[in-house]
């Protein structure tokens, strides 16, 4: 990988390390009853927030793609994920997300012609093994419904990663980036106030803590992963795997949790998938 990929590699990852921040920040700071409503109120700000910079809309010609991308990236993905999140204990919620990577490999093969190799599909599985090791300490906690939102929010991103690369000349990546953002929470808006409402009480911790969300998890994680789809490919979907490695630093801490011999052969095996990977053995 030469010099300047590389570089373009770390700047990628650093969205998915923000992004592993979004559950302790939901379920310590946020009221957790209202995940659409937090979904929305995440992205739409942060949309309007980058427009200020971008200061152009999409042209009616391209409009379509883009909303595409705008709710399987963001509205339909953060409305799964904070549902998950709501029911789920964080790490089966990350566990479920990490499949991510295996579902772009597949779904590249039929949306962009690219046959995914053995060794790609192995590394997934490898990765999706660490994640497991590392979060899945301990008794399971069955939800059907957190189960089947976690699944649909990793699909959801999976489609919209591999659809990112294939339309990935249609604008420069803030500019993709702010329009999913804004279309998003947009449509995502209407419904959240329709089946959740408004909470009914909101203090400057809730503020605070949406506040963090949607300035660096949202705003600043998905223009730089915007950034990296568009130039590297879908390939960058393996970095995914350093969500559920924040969560659980974030765990030993915050949480004061302590990390086992079977949590540190997970993380060995989750950057052991992304290091080959990158460097194209997959």
């Amino acid at each position: 990988m030469s010099t300047h990929n590389a570089g373009r590699f770390m700047g990628t990852a650093i969205g998915p390390m923000l992004w592993g921040t979004t559950y302790v920040v939901f379920v310590q700071t946020l009221p957790t009853d209202y995940p659409l409503l937090i979904s929305a109120l995440r992205a739409l700000p942060a949309g309007l927030l980058m427009l200020l910079f971008v200061r152009r809309l999409p042209s009616l010609r391209i409009l379509f793609p883009v909303t595409v991308l705008a709710l399987t990236n963001i509205g339909v993905f953060f409305a799964l994920l904070l549902i998950s999140a709501a029911r789920l204990p964080g790490g089966i919620t990350a566990t479920l997300a990490a499949c991510q990577p295996l579902l772009v490999a597949l779904l590249a093969w039929p949306l962009l012609g690219l046959r995914p190799g053995a060794g790609r599909i192995a590394l997934a599985v490898l990765g999706m093994a660490g994640v497991g090791l590392m979060v899945l300490n301990g008794g399971l906690a069955y939800d059907l419904t957190g189960v089947l939102a976690g699944i649909g929010a990793a699909l959801s991103m999976a489609l919209g990663i591999v659809l990112m690369e294939r339309w990935r000349n249609l604008a420069p990546p803030r500019q993709m980036a702010t329009w999913q953002l804004l279309i998003g929470g947009a449509l995502l808006l209407p419904v959240a106030l329709l089946v959740e409402g408004l909470p009914t009480h909101w203090d400057s911790r809730n503020t605070l803590g949406l506040g963090y969300l949607t300035l660096f998890v949202t705003a600043l994680g998905y223009w730089l992963w915007v950034s990296g789809v568009q130039r590297l490919g879908s390939r960058v979907s393996v970095l995914a795997f350093l969500s559920p490695v924040v969560a659980l630093v974030l765990g030993i801490g915050v949480m004061q949790e302590t990390l086992n011999a079977q949590q540190i052969l997970g993380v060995a095996m989750v950057f052991l998938s992304i290091g080959l990977t990158l460097k194209g053995r997959g």
